[in-house]
C-alpha cells in the first residue's frame, strides 16, 4: 500500500531521534564554575588538604555545591562566579606555592547521564574562554642534537672499517670537521660516509679532512622533525596531565599553536606545557678523584655534575641512553627499602642497548641525569628567551646484574615527585626546547557573549524557517518544522557524543546554515506533490512520487555540499574545521530528517486513508 511504512521503520526513526535527544540532553545542564586545586612539583592533594580547603571555605561563608579529591586533585563546585573567584584568591593565600589554584568550569551534568556517556558538546576557546599560546621551537638545540648523533656516528663507522682519525669535532653552521691520521684513506672514508648519510653534503678541504653538513634537504627535514615531535609529545603531555579540548598545531616553520579552553590560569597552563625534563643514563668515571674534580682537572670524556646535594659526580659525557627511548614510566614503592621508584620501560633499540652496557660493566656505578631547560629572565639579540639547561644527578647505583628494557630508578625524593616524573617521562622528552613567545587570555564573558549571540542568531534563523514553512506549506509546513527541530536535536546530540568534535563560533555558523538547507529537501519535496497534484495525480501517488522523484536531486545536491565540507576539513586548521563539521554533520543528518523523517509524519497523517485535498 502506498505511503506506508512498516513498523520497523518508524521504530527506527523514533529510536534514533529518542538516543539523538538523550545524548543531547547533557547541553541543557550548562557548567558549573570551580576551582581546581592540584599539587606542583609533584605534590599531591590529600584528605588533609581537602578537610582545610572545606574548613576554610565554611569559615569564610563561601558555600559550595560539591568538593572531592580525585586523582590527587581537588574540585570545588560553586553556584555564582563571585563565589568562586573569592574562594581562589582565599584557597590561593592558604595553600600557598606548593599547589597550583585553577579557574574551571566543570559539568553539571547528572551521574546517570555520565554513566552512560552522556556529556555536554565540548567548547573552543572563542566560546568558553581559556588560555592561547604561541610557542616557538629552539632549533639551534635540535641541530645541536642533530650534530652530537652525527658525531657519534661517523666516530662508529670510521672505528667499524678501521679507518684511522685524529678528530671529529664540531665547525661553523653546524658542520663537523673529520681530521684523518693517515690522508690515503680519506676518498674511503667519504664515500662510506656517503653511502651511510645520503642527507650529508661533503667538502674536503685538505689532504686529510674533510667537512659534513646538513645538506638543504636534511635541514628542512631535521626542523619539521623536530616539530612534529614536539607537537607529538605536547598533544600526549596535555593528555596526561587531564587538559581536555586542548588545540596544539604547527603554525609556520618553528612556531606551535597551543589553545586550551576553560583554563583561566596562565601559570597553570605554563606548568603544564614548559616542563622540558628527561633524562639520560650516564656510566660513572670512577678514576677521577674528589681532588680532580674539585680542581677541574677531568679526562675530556667526562663532565662533572652535582647530585641532589650538591655533592660532584664524575660522569662520561657520551650518555647510554636519552628519555626519548622511554615508552612506558609508573611511580610505585620499593619492596626492600620502603622508598619511591620510578619502574621504567625501554623500546626495543634501547633495551639492547641498556642490556649490553650492562654485561660490560658490571660491578661498576651509573648515574642517571635529570635535565631540564628553564627560562632564565634574559633575552638574546633577536628579542629571544634564552632558556639554560639545568642538570642533576638524582641517583647514582652500582650494576649488579645484567638487565634490559626494564629496570627501577630510586633516589627520586617524594612518591609525589616520582608520580610527577613518571608522567613527564611517560608523555616524552621534547626533542628541543620550546619558549612562549606570545600568550592571550581570554575571558569566560567574551565567551558567554559569543554563546549568546549565536544563540539568538540560531534561534531567530530557526524562527523565520518555520514561519516561512507554515505561511506557504500550511500543515506540511509543520511537519517540515517538527524535521527540522529533530535534525537541530540530532545534530548535539552528535557532537555531543563524537570524541574530538569541539563546537567553536564557526561552528554555530555552520549549523545556522545547516538550518535553512535542511529545509531545501522538504520544499523539493512538496513543490514536487504540488505538480504532481496539478498534472492530475491521485493524492496518494502525488506524495509517493514526490518524495521518490525529489530523491535523486536532493541526494545530488547534499552530496556535493558534504564533499566541499570534507575538502575545508582537510585542508583547513582550527576554526575552518568546525565550521566543515557542523555543516557537514547537519547536510547529512537533514537527508534523513527531512526525507525519512517527513515521510513517515505524512505517512500518519495521510497514509492508507482516501485523501480529496491535501493542506500544503
Amino acid at each position: 500500500m502506498l505511503n506506508r511504512f512498516p513498523l520497523w521503520k518508524n521504530l527506527m526513526v523514533i529510536l534514533v531521534i529518542a538516543i539523538g535527544a538523550l545524548y543531547a540532553l547533557p547541553n541543557i545542564f550548562g557548567e558549573d564554575p570551580a576551582v581546581q586545586i592540584s599539587g606542583t612539583r609533584g605534590q599531591q592533594a590529600n584528605t588533609q588538604t581537602l578537610a582545610d580547603v572545606k574548613n576554610l571555605l565554611a569559615s569564610s561563608q563561601l558555600p559550595t555545591k560539591s568538593i572531592v579529591l580525585e586523582n590527587g586533585s581537588i574540585l570545588a563546585r560553586f553556584d555564582n562566579t563571585t563565589d568562586q573567584l573569592l574562594a581562589k584568591d582565599k584557597i590561593a593565600e592558604k595553600l600557598g606555592n606548593n599547589y597550583s589554584i585553577a579557574l574551571n568550569l566543570a559539568p553539571s551534568t547528572p551521574a546517570w547521564l555520565r554513566s552512560i556517556g552522556g556529556n555536554p558538546m565540548k567548547w573552543g576557546l572563542d566560546l568558553r574562554g581559556g588560555v592561547r599560546f604561541l610557542m616557538e621551537v629552539d632549533m639551534n638545540t635540535a641541530l645541536s642534537k642533530g650534530q652530537e648523533q652525527l658525531q657519534d656516528s661517523v666516530k662508529s663507522e670510521l672505528r667499524k672499517e678501521k679507518i684511522q682519525y685524529t678528530a671529529v669535532k664540531s665547525a661553523e653552521n653546524y658542520s663537523t670537521l673529520v681530521t684523518l691520521a693517515n690522508p690515503e684513506q680519506r676518498f674511503q672514508a667519504v664515500q662510506l660516509l656517503r653511502r651511510q648519510h645520503p642527507n650529508i653534503d661533503i667538502k674536503e678541504s685538505g689532504d686529510n679532512s674533510f667537512s659534513m653538513r646538513l645538506s638543504d634537504a636534511g635541514l628542512l627535514e631535521a626542523r619539521n622533525n623536530a616539530i612534529e615531535q614536539n607537537l607529538t609529545i605536547l598533544r600526549k603531555r596535555v593528555e596526561e596531565l587531564g587538559v581536555a579540548e586542548a588545540v596544539i598545531q604547527r603554525q609556520g616553520a618553528e612556531r606551535i599553536v597551543v589553545e586550551l579552553p576553560g583554563i583561566q590560569d596562565t601559570a597553570r597552563a605554563k606548568e603544564i606545557l614548559g616542563a622540558t625534563a628527561t633524562l639520560e643514563f650516564r656510566l660513572v668515571n670512577v678514576n677521577v678523584t674528589p681532588e680532580a674534580m674539585r680542581r677541574g682537572t677531568v679526562p675530556v670524556d667526562t663532565e662533572v655534575k652535582l647530585d641532589k646535594s650538591g655533592n660532584p659526580v664524575a660522569l662520561l659525557r657520551k650518555a647510554i641512553l636519552g628519555g626519548e627511548h622511554i615508552i612506558n614510566a609508573t611511580s610505585g614503592i620499593d619492596q626492600n627499602t620502603a622508598s619511591p621508584q620510578v619502574d621504567v620501560t625501554l623500546d626495543a633499540q634501547g633495551g639492547d642497548v641498556m642490556s649490553e652496557t650492562t654485561k660490560l660493566n658490571l660491578q661498576k656505578p651509573m648515574a642517571v641525569l635529570y635535565v631540564e631547560y628553564k627560562d632564565n629572565g634574559k633575552k638574546d639579540e633577536n628579542g629571544k628567551v634564552v632558556l639554560e639547561k639545568h642538570e642533576e644527578v638524582i641517583s647514582v647505583a652500582t650494576i649488579r646484574g645484567r638487565f634490559g628494557s626494564r629496570f627501577q630508578i630510586s633516589g627520586v625524593g617524594s612518591p609525589a615527585e616520582a608520580q610527577n616524573l613518571s608522567v613527564l617521562l611517560r608523555s616524552g622528552a621534547l626533542i628541543a626546547p620550546i619558549q612562549i613567545v606570545e600568550e592571550r587570555t581570554i575571558g569566560p564573558s567574551l565567551g558567554a557573549q559569543n554563546v549568546e549571540q549565536g544563540l539568538t542568531a540560531g534561534l531567530w534563523g530557526l524562527a523565520v524557517v518555520i514561519l516561512f514553512c507554515l505561511v506557504v506549506y500550511k500543515l506540511f509546513g509543520l511537519i517540515a518544522s517538527l524535521a527540522l527541530c529533530a535534525n537541530m536535536i540530532l545534530v548535539v546530540g552528535l557532537m555531543s557524543l563524537l570524541p574530538g568534535v569541539t563546537l567553536t563560533m564557526p561552528g554555530i555558523a555552520g549549523i545556522i546554515l545547516s538550518v535553512g538547507m535542511s529545509v531545501d529537501a522538504n520544499v523539493l519535496i512538496f513543490e514536487r506533490i504540488k505538480e504532481e497534484i496539478r498534472n492530475g495525480r491521485p493524492i496518494q501517488q502525488a506524495i509517493n512520487e514526490g518524495y521518490n522523484g525529489a530523491w535523486t536531486s536532493i541526494f545530488d545536491a547534499n552530496l556535493t555540499t558534504i564533499l566541499t565540507s570534507v575538502v575545508l576539513y582537510a585542508v583547513g586548521t582550527g576554526p575552518v574545521k568546525g565550521f566543515a563539521i557542523t555543516l557537514a554533520l547537519g547536510v547529512a543528518i537533514s537527508m534523513f530528517t527531512a526525507i525519512t523523517g517527513t515521510r513517515i509524519l505524512v505517512n500518519w497523517v495521510y497514509g492508507g486513508k482516501r485523501v480529496e485535498k491535501l493542506s500544503i
